[in-house]
């Protein structure tokens, strides 16, 4: 493996910590080569709570890749989500450099400069301006204005920014681990490297990302992102529901759901009965699923009713033909994708994977998804090839030098 085709993302999550690392060969595909998770202590929506325990997680996470890929993890792409994400679309115009009017590429950035230049409060910082189209005189709805002859250059940009303090936080956690940061990359984003098709962003689609504790959403059509935000619950509301509920600990809630759980009474048989461990030296009890049932679907249906309220805000449902993609764990729920196509009233689709050569099996499911995203937009953020941070170090040679210092 040579160093520069390695990149490593590390998706901080509001429940585990994921990082993974991918290899592109000589073809351009990709493979995962690594993997490792850790509970994500220390963390709370997003934000640092305990910087002593979220540095314990990442770095276990980073160990446990190290260990499988026989790589060495000094950089990475990471990830970020939270309440504390904020996104507007902004609005930039220059004029052509060039005496012949032929636009460059120092044109377009200067344009996406100019789009950059917004008020926005000093406990924010910008973490992405990403072109939506651009403007040549009056020609609109260009993708790469590069070649082209104009004299006015303006282009509509999505800024999506962070609050400077967590942004802050992660950089020192990281910091502490030993970690350099490539790039710092909105989760949303990162998912639709390998969860969206060419067609889907054209035509319209929204990405649900139904995390632990929150849910994050983004919206694409006419090949860009367009509106990105977060929704303040997730699954782990959904297991403190049941906890409360059924009067269980929030440890067998969780086992509960991820074993019996759904989305839907109507999918669910009455009959059908469930073992609720006992607390405190109480006995066990046995309810019928639907009971269990009955109990996570209202508070998916709130999680689904504010997300509406979010798509209403930016377009309307028939803007959005390719329909909803979910993502996240939430996405695992048995009826969840039945229960999303009645409150939105559009389709819906669990996430499946794209774009990658080699993804392990048990990281095919959608609550892996952001990890591999970052990986990809390693990859496409920065295609020249240029040492990435993940340096390889063979094992044997380790071994070696073990060997020498106790000789």
């Amino acid at each position: 493996m040579a160093a520069e085709n390695i990149v490593a993302g590390l998706d901080i999550g509001s429940t585990k910590i994921l990082a993974v690392l991918g290899e592109m060969d000589d073809d351009g595909d990709i493979y995962v080569v690594g993997h490792g998770t850790a509970p994500a202590e220390g963390l709370k929506r997003g934000v640092v709570v305990d910087m002593d325990k979220t540095v314990k997680s990442i770095t276990r996470a980073i160990e446990d890749a190290q260990m499988v890929s026989g790589v060495e993890i000094d950089r990475v792409t990471v990830g970020i989500a939270g309440e504390h994400i904020r996104s507007i679309n902004s609005h930039g115009v220059i004029a052509v450099s060039r005496s012949d009017n032929e636009i460059t590429a120092a044109d377009v950035e200067r344009a996406i400069e100019a789009a950059r230049t917004v008020a926005i409060p000093v406990d924010r910082e910008i973490i992405h301006v990403v072109p939506q189209a651009f403007s040549v005189d009056d020609q609109s709805g260009i993708q790469d204005p590069i070649g082209m002859t104009g004299v006015r250059l303006e282009v509509e940009a999505h800024i999506v920014t962070a609050s400077v303090t967590t942004a802050k936080n992660i950089y020192r956690a990281l910091e502490r681990c030993h970690l350099e940061v490539d790039h710092m990359v909105l989760e949303s984003l990162a998912l639709s490297q390998v969860l969206l098709n060419e067609s889907d962003l054209e035509s319209g689609c929204a990405v649900m990302d139904i995390g632990g504790d929150i849910t994050n959403v983004s919206v694409y059509f006419d090949g860009a992102v367009r509106h990105s935000a977060t929704v303040a619950l997730g699954g782990r509301n959904v297991t403190n529901d049941i906890a409360i509920g059924l009067r269980t600990s929030v440890g067998q809630a969780e086992d509960l759901k991820i074993a019996h759980g759904a989305a839907l009474t109507s999918l669910v048989d009455p009959a059908e009965m469930v073992i609720v461990p006992g607390m405190s030296g109480r006995p066990d009890k046995e309810i019928s699923r639907n009971v269990l049932v009955s109990i996570i679907q209202p508070r998916v249906e709130e999680i689904f009713s504010l997300v509406a309220r979010e798509l209403r805000q930016v377009i309307t449902a028939d803007g959005l033909t390719a329909g909803i993609v979910l993502s996240g764990g939430g996405a695992r729920l048995p009826g969840i994708v039945d229960l999303a196509e009645q409150i939105f009233d559009m389709p819906v689709r669990k996430g499946e994977l794209r774009g990658l050569a080699n993804v392990p099996d048990g990281l095919s499911t959608p609550d892996y998804a952001a990890g591999l995203g970052l990986v990809m937009y390693g990859f496409t953020a920065d295609p020249s090839p240029q040492p990435r941070g993940a340096k390889v170090r063979s094992w044997l040679s380790k071994l070696e030098s073990w060997i020498t210092r106790k000789m």
